[in-house]
């Protein structure tokens, strides 16, 4: 299962919602064979995208993820402890970046999870309605035992309603001989 862009919400771009994708070509009619991905795409920024933060992808999240912590589960406690909403666990921002359009790039045999960084400026909490554009940084190739890898580097950055940054998160994807 992977999280995918979702159904229209009433007022909203894109729910995030889980389906299941295929490993291949990703969602359909949207292939950009990764060979065609090099140096030239730096640069390259997606459309702005607006989603919003619900319980039901937190929870889900949170499930897949194994962490119990009914803040982000329980509006009461969520409340008691943070005088606010159910909070997002901090890695639910990476689930956020496969909700972006106009960079389309392609899951594909070889393709597989670098590394991510994320900063925050404050939680995610359910009902957020975020804004979120990402950039490729760079793209670049280094010599690897199975042959050479190539090196995807995206930032994403996700703006609340009033325009305020509330995370910023860096992701790197190496594409290697398969």
């Amino acid at each position: 299962m992977a999280l995918v862009r979702g159904g229209w919400t009433a007022g909203y771009d894109r729910a995030i919602v889980f389906r299941p994708v295929d490993p291949v070509g990703g969602p359909a009619g949207r292939r950009t064979p990764m060979a065609a991905v090099d140096r030239g795409w730096i640069g390259r920024t997606s459309q702005p995208t607006t989603v919003v933060v619900e319980a039901g992808a937190v929870r889900r999240f949170a499930d897949a993820i194994g962490d119990p912590d009914p803040l982000y589960r329980d509006g009461e406690f969520a409340r008691g402890v943070s005088q606010g909403p159910i909070q997002a666990p901090p890695t639910f921002a990476v689930a956020l970046a496969t909700e972006v359009a106009g960079l389309d790039i392609p899951l594909e045999p070889g393709l597989v999870h670098g590394e991510q960084e994320f900063i925050y400026r404050r939680p995610l909490y359910v009902g957020d309605v975020l804004t979120l554009q990402t950039e490729i940084k760079d793209v670049y190739e280094k010599q690897g035992r199975s042959g050479r890898l190539k090196f995807i580097v995206r930032e994403t950055v996700a703006t609340d309603q009033q325009g305020a940054e509330v995370v910023r998160f860096r992701t790197v994807s190496i594409v290697r001989p398969v």
